[in-house]
């Protein structure tokens, strides 16, 4: 497992693009290391940017500042205790004044519109060395404000963890309105912190478990609009929607391959329920699974040669993996309850899960052996676990029963950090998109 040295200055390469805009970068970089839930945040200075537009500056600072704190990984030095309100990418900092504040990196930034876009040049630095960590510019259209600022925030992310960042990401997932009883729902996209929400369906069928295309352009989707609940294709550029194919039976659990170019899924008949592939090319399904079970929920390794999923062959919902080609299918799930939607990480080094037992829903995660099993959290109902592009923070719903109704959360792989996604309506099966850019 990865060290816990928070504050051991590692030595690490800094080219990269836009580092030649500033002075000659440091070669030391403190750098977040975490293996568990013993874990202390790292402090971080983040000023207010300068800019010509007081505005615009305050928008993008606060939105830089709320992703790197929802991340659980980075705890921004409080506007009161700043050695400097407005920072100067320009200028050398005040270490001394910095490292008083108790700040262990320190973020500096302009932004400023320019050509048509929101351009931000901003300067990390190292408080403890005393040293710049990397300068770069960033850019984006000026009817994306708050786009400049989550790709800002994923750089940051990037060189103080050594992993990719997630935040110029988008959800996509089901909005839920209306009586209990008779709820609309409808497909809606978000940014990952909540904003930007916009409506892709109009609530004239139910739609339930869109699926993002690793592409990041196109969404499947269970509709049920007319007599057999069917999958359909949505291009996230066009609006256009279409049936992958009229089976004249259900089918459900639709979830892409890595590639994008395939389609596994479930289609039911009778008491049966099989797992089928289907290149969205040709549009000529093979079944991978055949037999007296119900077996549905497939979800491709990242390398996609594997496909985990849920049956109930042995006798209860489990959770198996088989090869793509089909057959072969070895149960990795055995510990007490039900196991159903496993949803492989995009590192491969994990595989996220629904579990009921003991009365109670639990959000978990395993190896892809079996091995390792971790309860992230438990409530009275909770589903549809989707991961960050990143492999590290999980998305999932919950309800609370009663007369609420389904709410999105987070939280990081070792069961930290859980936050609440806000939402305009009530909201259920989350999918995260790929990084935008």
């Amino acid at each position: 497992m990865i060290d816990l040295n928070r504050r051991h200055a590692l030595k690490l390469g800094m080219a990269g693009v836009g580092v030649a805009a500033f002075s000659t970068p440091a070669s030391a970089l403190i750098k977040i290391v975490v293996s568990g839930g013993d874990f202390e945040p790292m402090p971080i200075g983040v000023p207010i940017f300068s800019s010509a537009d007081p505005q615009l500056a305050a928008e993008i600072t606060s939105v830089v500042i709320a992703d790197l704190k929802r991340s659980g990984l980075f705890a921004p030095i409080a506007e009161s205790n700043l050695p400097l309100k407005q920072g100067d990418v320009n200028a050398n900092p005040d270490f001394g004044a910095w490292r008083n504040a108790k700040a262990d990196a320190l973020l500096m930034g302009s932004v400023d519109q320019v050509d048509g876009q929101i351009r931000a040049d901003v300067r990390l630095w190292d408080v403890v060395e005393g040293a710049q960590a990397f300068g770069e510019s960033f850019a984006a259209d000026r009817q994306n404000i708050r786009r400049v600022a989550h790709i800002v925030a994923d750089a940051i992310y990037a060189k103080l963890t050594g992993e990719a960042g997630y935040f110029d990401t988008r959800i996509v997932y089901v909005a839920e309105s209306g009586p209990k009883a008779n709820r609309t729902k409808r497909l809606a996209i978000m940014d990952q912190d909540g904003a930007n929400v916009q409506y892709l369906t109009r609530g004239d069928s139910i739609v339930l478990t869109p699926r993002y295309s690793p592409l990041g352009n196109e969404l499947s989707y269970m509709n049920f609009a007319g007599d057999v609940p069917q999958i359909y294709l949505l291009d996230l550029s066009t609006g256009r929607q279409q049936r992958i194919a009229d089976f004249g039976k259900m089918t459900l659990s639709p979830r892409f391959s890595p590639d994008g170019q395939n389609l596994a899924f479930s289609v039911t008949s009778g008491a049966n329920t099989n797992i089928y592939l289907m290149n969205l090319q040709a549009r000529k399904p093979t079944a991978l699974t055949s037999g007296a079970a119900i077996d549905t929920g497939p979800s491709f390794s990242p390398d996609g040669a594997r496909l985990a999923f849920e049956s109930d062959r042995g006798g209860s919902q489990q959770i198996y993996i088989m090869n793509t080609s089909g057959g072969g299918a070895q149960r990795i799930s055995f510990g007490d309850g039900r196991y159903s939607t496993p949803v492989w990480s995009p590192k491969g080094d994990l595989i996220a899960f629904t579990k009921q037992s003991e009365g109670q829903f639990h959000i978990g995660t395993m190896r892809p052996d079996g091995s390792g099993e971790r309860i992230l959290s438990s409530s009275y109902l909770m589903e549809g676990p989707t991961w960050a592009p990143n492999g590290r923070v999980i998305m999932f719903f919950k309800d609370p029963g009663g007369d609420g109704g389904p709410q999105l959360y987070s939280i990081d792989v070792w069961g930290r950090n859980e936050l609440r996604i806000p939402t305009e309506t009530f909201a259920s099966d989350p999918t995260w998109s790929p990084l935008l850019r």
